[in-house]
């Protein structure tokens, strides 16, 4: 009898282990884990982020998604100042040996990480060296996304990154998000969760600045223009004295107020504008904060790093409070706010019905997608699409003759008429002339990929590639990689590089 109940033990013991071995075996079938790493490159500040993100299958066959059900961020740099070189060029040798620094000292190599993002912002994209600093991830660029973030892009990733957008998705509200930066100032108008206007002008925390000897020889041309408005003379000597730096950040504080209040700015005001103005469809129910000035706005930081950037904020805070009677949230992320989109992959495979006269043209890596973001179920109005496209363009700094992606979802039937009308606002946003240097990709969310690819080149001549395939969802900030055809099944395959937010 105990011999007995000993066989019985083992074969319950035998059955949870074979139940685990199975639980596991699904779990590693139906789950991905990836390394990633969020690197923003800023006029101010440097830094880096890393993350385990953990996705999901969320259906079976050929055309399964995996989704983001897990991310934890595994290791965080110290903020490092932007390194310039005496002319003004950022040093990229110093900026690739703080990364590799970064990666040491997170105790990860280069080979460890599954897919990232690299984003110039602010005044770095106008320095002369931008490509080089490209160059540094160039080895990684299959799974990187590499971009720099003009202002537009900037304000969006920031309203995103620091959770000002989630948050206003939360409260069922309207928020105005303001990044405050070392160079600029972005806004973003959010209702309900949804970007409904952006805006951003050249104020920040850096635009004076001290050298390694303490004199004050950083002085942008936004500092230049405030000094002769107040008399002040823009060279280090004049700027040496404490009243004329205090004077300069009253300044400035004056205009980022006057635009998140929406006052008439004045002559200075619309000088330094970089954008069109916001446009303030809706009212604020609150306002959020990021960037490296937000640090000082929420106590964060109180350490002098050589700027005005402590000036700027005090001065913010204090003028808000006799102008402004809109309560101010501290949202979740303050001056990691850009570079908390590290990418992820999310892997589709096209449908059958795709349009590739010239598959040479594949693999194709990091090309940004454009999406449409209307309702086209009824009747294709060809001027909605094409302002819709061509607004969506301009928010990602995307010229329509540029490399891009088109996305949008097709509903209602296929009618020829349809197809035809949607055709032709496609080509008056990519092509208005009838030529393209640059490949059409068309990425379309149902079953009409062929007959869109083939009106465009029977029948309304476009003269340039095109690729067109359908049974893909994307959304806006994605970049697409899209592979060679697999013949058969007469597929592509694609993966989707997500910026990911909290």
């Amino acid at each position: 009898m105990p011999h007995d109940i000993d066989l019985d033990h083992e074969h319950e013991q035998l059955s949870e282990a074979d139940s685990a071995a199975v639980a596991q075996a699904i779990w590693e079938q139906e789950t991905i884990e990836l390394r990633t790493v969020g690197i923003d490159i800023g006029s101010s500040t440097s830094h880096l982020l890393f993350a385990r993100v953990t996705l999901k299958r969320l259906s079976e066959g050929l055309s399964s998604r995996f989704i983001v059900i897990d991310r934890q961020v595994i290791w965080r740099s110290p903020i490092m100042l932007t390194p310039f070189l005496p002319d003004g060029t950022i040093d990229a040798h110093k900026l690739e040996h703080f990364v590799h620094h970064a990666y040491h000292d997170a105790g990860l190599r280069r080979g460890d990480i599954d897919s990232g993002a690299v984003i110039l912002t602010g005044e770095a994209i106008k320095r002369k060296n931008a490509r080089a600093i490209d160059e540094i991830f160039a080895e990684e660029s299959g799974k990187f996304v590499c971009a720099t973030a003009g202002h537009k892009l900037e304000c969006i990733l920031a309203a995103h990154g620091s959770g000002a957008t989630a948050l206003a998705r939360r409260k069922n509200a309207c928020g105005l998000h303001v990044d405050v930066g070392g160079g600029t100032t972005k806004l973003a108008l959010i209702d309900r969760g949804e970007i409904i206007s952006v805006a951003a002008f050249a104020v920040g925390g850096r635009l004076l600045a001290q050298d390694a000897h303490g004199a004050w020889t950083r002085i942008d041309d936004s500092a230049h223009l405030v000094a002769r408005q107040l008399g002040i003379e823009a060279s280090p000597a004049g700027f040496a004295d404490a009243s004329a730096r205090q004077a300069i950040a009253g300044r400035l504080a004056a205009i980022v107020v006057d635009q998140i209040s929406g006052d008439a700015l004045d002559q200075l005001g619309h000088a330094l504008e970089l954008t069109e103005p916001l446009s303030r469809t809706s009212k604020p129910d609150f306002i959020t904060f990021s960037g490296g000035v937000a640090e000082y706005i929420f106590g964060r930081e109180n350490a002098d790093h050589g700027d005005i950037a402590q000036l700027l904020a005090n001065e913010i805070v204090r003028q808000i409070k006799t102008r402004i009677s809109i309560p101010i949230i501290e949202p979740m992320e303050r001056i990691r706010a850009t570079v908390i989109g590290a990418s992820q992959f999310t892997v589709q495979v096209s449908g059958k019905t795709i349009y590739l006269p010239d598959a040479g043209v594949l693999p194709v890596h990091n090309v940004p997608v454009i999406h449409l973001g209307l309702n086209i179920s009824d009747r294709i109005d060809i001027d909605a699409i094409v302002g819709a496209f061509r607004k969506n363009a301009d928010i990602r700094d995307l010229a329509p003759s540029a490399r891009l992606a088109l996305a949008f979802t097709w509903d209602g039937t296929p009618e020829h008429a349809r197809l035809f009308a949607m055709a032709q606002a496609i080509m008056q946003f990519a092509a208005p002339s009838g030529k393209r240097d640059e490949v059409l990709f068309l990425t379309i969310d149902g079953d009409v990929g062929a007959s869109l690819g083939r009106i465009l080149h029977d029948e309304l001549h476009l003269d340039g590639k095109i690729v067109s395939i359908d049974g893909i969802q994307l959304r806006e900030l994605d970049f697409v990689d899209i592979g060679e055809l697999l013949d058969p099944p007469g597929v592509v395959p694609v993966v989707i590089k997500s910026l990911l937010f909290s």
